[in-house]
């Protein structure tokens, strides 16, 4: 029999860290698994769920570092990213796109989804401002008009006067001729600005609409995530200079190394690898054609799985169109603390979500109506099996 590998004795963590709960499977040095499911924010017990559960796993206490030696593996899918443009929680950000294009990404593709519809409403735009830089580069690469650095600088450092954290550059003909782009962001980020997206990065695709909408919610969740990943490669102890066991779980399907993670590969981190085990354990049980719904504290994901994992490069998800390779899935902001309002002569749910803490009005913490205290309301749920 041949020895085990070194990473088979540690322990390795399959984390779903959703916006309400967070679940935790974990195998041991010895094989064996355990599974552990705690609130996703839980203000005085802990900093961070996932954390919270690893240490308990690991018979740590509170805040002390996590031992990279001893872990094999965390591979973790999470709603961070997708909850956060669900409910637009996002930060401030900035779109510089080049002079006279000012609304093309509020005009759109001119798709209307319901074609008889009466009364268009129109999703709400990520960017908090516009800034038009006077540029402009022909399709052959032409340089039309040069890049005016001075009216740049001055319009980007009074939007950080006003709270802008992000900025999102899309300039015309830039995937194919980003030079423009590229002099924008060295601008951007010499004034501060620690988040700067830049389209030929982002999303290198002909098309201006997709690309920009793609690049404009990249920097619009990326401080929210990059700080979510951060936190938790902090509080993970290297004293040997070991390489972090952090991956996470993209839009795609696959896993990708913490420092390549981007928020554009993240809108559908959880639903995704929701999916995939979906796919396997149906595998397992002998069908090949699957339905997956997939009911969180926030949103609901529907998919469906024919034997082969269907992808699509192009997708809208919350309002918003992105171009980037993700599972084909459909998510809408309904979920179990989706909180519920009466407006206009008629009940509203979603898209705000009660989250963990303070939870439903049932938690007993204060918090709003939502979907949750409904169900138990119609004797879905049973009040006494709630924890005491």
């Amino acid at each position: 029999m041949p020895p085990a590998r070194a990473d088979q004795q540690k322990w390795h963590f399959f984390i779903d860290r959703g916006g309400t709960f967070t679940d935790v499977v974990a195998r041991d040095p010895a094989g064996r698994l355990h599974v552990r499911k705690v609130l996703s924010v839980n203000p005085g017990a802990y900093d961070d769920a996932a954390l919270h559960a690893i240490r308990q796993f690991l018979e740590l206490p509170p805040h002390a570092p996590i031992p990279v030696a001893r872990i094999g593996a965390i591979k973790m899918g999470t709603t961070v990213a997708t909850n956060a443009l669900i409910e637009r929680k996002g930060v401030p950000t900035a779109l510089v796109i080049t002079r006279g294009f000012a609304d093309a990404l509020e005009i759109g593709t001119q798709a209307r989804p319901d074609i008889f519809a009466k009364r268009i409403v129109k999703p709400q735009m990520l960017y908090a401002r516009v800034i038009e830089a006077d540029e402009r580069m022909l399709a052959d690469g032409t340089v039309d008009r040069c890049l005016d650095e001075i009216m740049l600088t001055t319009a980007l450092q009074d939007a950080k006067s006003d709270g802008i954290a992000s900025v999102a550059i899309v300039f015309v003909h830039a995937w194919a001729f980003p030079n423009h782009e590229r002099r924008a962001a060295e601008i951007a980020r010499g004034l501060g600005f620690a988040h700067v997206s830049v389209s030929h990065e982002i999303s290198p695709l002909v098309k201006l609409v997709g690309r920009g909408d793609t690049t404009v919610a990249n920097a619009y969740l990326s401080p929210v995530l990059d700080r979510y990943v951060a936190s938790i490669a902090s509080n993970i102890a290297n004293d040997g200079g070991e390489a972090l066991p952090l991956l996470l779980m993209a839009s795609s399907g696959g896993l990708t190394q913490a420092d390549q993670f981007r928020a554009r590969d993240a809108i559908l981190s959880g639903p995704a690898g929701g999916i995939v085990a979906m796919a396997e354990t149906a595998r397992l049980a002998g069908f090949d054609r699957v339905i997956g719904f997939d009911m969180g504290g926030t949103s609901t994901d529907v998919s469906h799985f024919t034997g082969t994992f269907e992808r699509t490069f192009e997708t809208q998800v919350a309002g918003v169109r992105l171009r980037v390779p993700m599972l084909d899935i459909h998510t809408v902001a309904a979920g179990g603390g989706s909180i519920i309002r009466f407006e206009v002569d008629r009940l509203r749910v979603g898209p705000d979500s009660a989250g963990s803490s303070p939870g439903p009005l049932c938690y007993r913490n204060g918090g709003p109506l939502t979907r949750t205290d409904a169900n138990m309301m119609l004797g879905k749920l049973d009040p006494a099996s709630f924890p005491h």
